[in-house]
């Protein structure tokens, strides 16, 4: 059973704070985050977000090897328990997570764990990932907290690293991602699938709100492959990414007032019925079935 949580946090700032209480939102009267963003705007609803909110904490494979390799890299966050299993199939192995989990700590494999140990001495060997987090220079794992001025939606991010303010020197974000591929298509497809055109303006306005960045932040992606040779690069979404990242965050903001003042969190089509269109990408396979003979519309004479 989930002990019960008291929020805490009552002003805007930047706080030291378990990662378990920033998931739960630390934020008296309640905060957005990146992640809630995301839940509310389609192709998520209002009624998926607040039931994601109101639920237990997720728990997946991945998602606890990116908990483990953030932890690993950064030297901060919840303990990691390295479970000696060739997968979670077996019972013993089932029994060690699911305690893990109760302790608030992050069960992985044992070859997991290993990949882990690989991928980390390449990255802190990348001239721009490592100076990006030189831990001589900034704190990993803070949370920012700020007031929305157009919405007086509080909003809450977890920084992966937070750069002390230099006077006179802008404020560059960073944040680690372990993924498959690190090629460019493969990156510019990740920012689309995982929302990270928004995570980076959701980040930089909370620095710029806090008045951290002596001029406009800047968040850059670190992207690690889970593969040898465990290759690192280092990506920037350019301006047109961050304009749609803005746009989003814009309407997820208003749209997190409009239901919590309202307490009414809908779904997709509550009092309509949907007309549905093809997906472009079936309305082109049809047009080019069309053109080479092998379809003809409703009608035609054949």
């Amino acid at each position: 059973m989930t002990e019960p949580f008291e929020p805490y946090i009552t002003e805007p700032g930047v706080y030291s704070i378990p990662v378990a209480d920033y998931l739960r939102d630390p934020v008296v009267g309640g905060s957005l985050s990146n992640s809630g963003a995301k839940k509310l705007m389609p192709p998520s609803c209002p009624a998926l977000y607040k039931a994601w909110k109101d639920g237990p904490e997720e728990h997946s494979p991945a998602f606890d090897f990116g908990r483990a390799y953030h932890a690993r890299v950064l030297g901060a966050g919840e303990e990691i328990v390295v479970v000696d299993a060739a997968s979670w199939q077996g019972k013993a192995a089932q029994k060690e997570r699911d305690e893990a989990y109760a302790a608030g700590h992050i069960p992985i494999l044992a070859k997991d764990d290993e990949v882990i140990d690989a991928m980390v001495p390449v990255l802190r060997a990348h001239p721009i990932a490592s100076a990006l987090m030189n831990p001589d220079l900034g704190e990993p794992e803070q949370t920012l907290v700020w007031r929305d001025p157009e919405s007086g939606v509080m909003c809450r991010a977890l920084v992966d690293f937070l750069r002390k303010p230099t006077p006179g020197r802008r404020l560059l974000v960073p944040d680690l991602k372990s993924a498959r591929a690190v090629d460019p298509k493969s990156i510019a497809k990740a920012l689309w699938e995982y929302g990270y055109y928004g995570q980076g303006p959701w980040y930089t306005d909370g620095a710029e709100k806090l008045g951290l960045s002596a001029g406009p932040p800047a968040f850059v992606l670190i992207f690690q492959m889970k593969e040898p040779p465990y290759l690192v690069v280092c990506a920037e979404p350019d301006p047109d990414a961050v304009g749609w990242g803005h746009a989003r965050n814009r309407k997820a903001r208003d749209l997190y007032l409009h239901c919590t003042e309202r307490d009414h969190w809908p779904g997709y089509a509550d009092d309509e019925v949907l007309k549905v269109q093809l997906p472009q990408y079936a309305i082109y396979e049809l047009e080019a079935a069309q053109t080479l003979g092998h379809l003809e519309p409703e009608g035609a004479v054949l």
